[in-house]
């Protein structure tokens, strides 16, 4: 897997932090060229001075227009991984409209907006990776939009793949559960919220950043160059049972 990655030039979404900046890591540490993004220039600034052979971007992808002309100066892309995104877990009835309006902004247009000005630059046998969710897949309460934005995120990963396939274009989705980023600790902190989820997952855990980020690289590899148009559950048995 390592080798097959090697000079490949793969763009990472939501690069800041969790998931997107562990995997960034990795992919450098394996001799991929590696091209981070994020809104925060800051965590960008720290992740060049760990791995100085990564190339940082620093843009708002919820701007249209601004994501344009940040990435305009990729030349080439063997890989894309749209990572980046924002949980608001609320219950219905709680949602603003600025709630919507961001995590589709940056759940779903973004990552349309990112893939649409890639993939003019994606070679044959390039792979594209969606982070997508178990709650694409499966609901739950209090996460209504955000279900919505990764449902969505899956159903473009299904329809580029049929498009993109004469072109030797892989598309995948990644569904993790809750992984203990920031963002999941954040979230899941609360042993009354958190305990009720973890007694369906047959490991009886959350997972860890380095079980998503390993499917990542897998799929972005040669190793899975005929899997395609898949939403691949990371969660711990929790759908065979329920």
């Amino acid at each position: 897997m390592n080798n097959s990655l090697k000079g490949k030039k793969i763009v990472v979404t939501g690069a800041g932090q969790g998931i997107g900046n562990e995997l960034c890591k990795t992919l450098a540490s394996m001799g991929a060229k590696v091209v981070a993004v994020s809104r925060s220039a800051g965590p960008l600034e720290a992740l060049k001075a760990d791995c100085p052979t990564i190339e940082t971007i620093s843009v708002d992808l919820s701007d249209w227009n601004a994501t344009r002309t940040a990435l305009a100066k990729i030349d080439r892309a063997d890989g894309l991984v749209n990572n980046a995104g924002i949980a608001i877990i609320k219950p219905y009835d709680q949602l603003t409209e600025k709630d919507f309006d961001d995590t589709f902004n940056i759940n779903i247009k973004a990552a349309f907006n990112v893939s649409q000005i890639m993939i003019p630059k994606m070679p044959e046998g390039s792979s594209i990776v969606n982070l997508s969710s178990l709650a694409a897949l499966k609901g739950f309460m209090g996460h209504s939009v955000y279900t919505m934005t990764k449902a969505a995120l899956d159903g473009m990963t299904k329809s580029l793949a049929i498009e993109l396939g004469p072109k030797k274009i892989r598309v995948n989705s990644v569904n993790p559960t809750v992984i203990l980023t920031r963002m999941g600790r954040d979230n899941w902190s609360d042993p009354v919220k958190a305990d009720p989820l973890k007694s369906k997952i047959p490991l009886g855990r959350f997972g860890e950043v380095n079980e998503v980020v390993e499917p990542i690289v897998f799929l972005l590899s040669e190793k899975s160059s005929y899997i395609n148009g898949q939403c691949l559950a990371v969660e711990g048995g929790y759908l065979a049972g329920n």
